[in-house]
């Protein structure tokens, strides 16, 4: 019994099957975590949501920025696009889509020792603040009126965790920080313009990763997070980074996390596009 997880995937479906075979994965006894932004802008979108669905019972599965755009094209919040368009006109979208309203923003072992979340775990909370503000959000996306609250995620971002905000600015900070998150400055606020590896140049200007932000909470788990293929493969002692770019023309990545020491396993991906302004969530 292993128990893997992966970066995005983001519709690479032939790549996802290379890797689980290349690992031998068998959903029988052996369990998938799988960090956020299944679908969108890969070929094969709708394969990997319905692969995924049909081995629910042994995925584990934190959203991403690109699942909850899925989400909004749904309820036409949000523009389609050739490689969600298949999801959308399946007969089988709202089964699927319903499924994904179910997901977590944050996902918990601690046996293992290890949590995921897809951009990571904001510096402003510990982990019993990151387990109930996930919880939160998880409840307002299976809400009956969650096309209401999609809406308000979708206009302009908060940066900065301020708890007397009104409820959906405060939302709003939550799911940026779950979903969008790549640095902060010293005072923790959130930047969501940079988007590549980090720099000595970025860090002169104050922006540092959000797992290197000074006087953040301690989270006495690892945490497992995807969302940023310019800083790729990445593993301390407090985190494990596994966007290694697939749909970039890079790899996909899986990592054994039930051993004393991380397997690392890899497959070269043959898709290829030039980076673009994510279609993402302007939380």
């Amino acid at each position: 019994m292993a128990v893997w997880a992966i970066g995005d995937i983001q519709g690479c479906y032939k790549s996802l099957m290379e890797l689980l075979g290349k690992i031998a994965f068998n959903p029988e006894v052996d369990t998938l975590w799988v960090a956020g932004d299944l679908v969108n802008r890969g070929e094969g979108s709708l394969q990997t949501l319905e692969y995924l669905y049909s081995i629910r019972n042994s995925v584990e599965i934190v959203l991403g920025n690109h699942d909850i755009t899925l989400i909004a094209a749904y309820y036409g919040i949000k523009k389609s696009n050739p490689t969600i368009d298949p999801i959308l006109t399946s007969p089988n979208a709202k089964k699927l889509i319903d499924w994904l309203r179910g997901q977590k923003f944050l996902h918990v072992d601690y046996h293992l020792g290890y949590c995921m979340a897809h951009a990571g775990i904001s510096p402003e909370f510990d982990l019993g603040m990151a387990l109930s503000y996930a919880e939160r959000l998880e409840s307002r996306i299976q809400r009956c009126d969650v096309q209401i609250w999609l809406k308000e995620m979708f206009k302009e971002g908060v940066d900065r965790l301020d708890r007397n905000a009104e409820d959906i600015d405060i939302d709003k900070y939550i799911i940026s920080s779950f979903t969008r998150m790549r640095y902060c400055y010293g005072d923790h606020r959130l930047d969501f313009k940079q988007k590549g590896k980090p720099t000595d140049a970025l860090r002169k200007k104050g922006l540092k990763p959000w797992f290197e932000c000074k006087n953040k909470k301690e989270i006495d788990l690892k945490i497992i997070f995807g969302h940023w293929s310019t800083l790729g493969f990445y593993h301390d002692e407090h985190v494990l980074a596994l966007d290694t770019g697939c749909l970039w023309g890079g790899e996909l990545t899986a990592a054994r996390i039930d051993l004393d020491e991380v397997e690392i396993v890899s497959v070269g991906c043959k898709a290829v596009q030039q980076p673009t302004l994510p279609n993402a969530p302007q939380t």
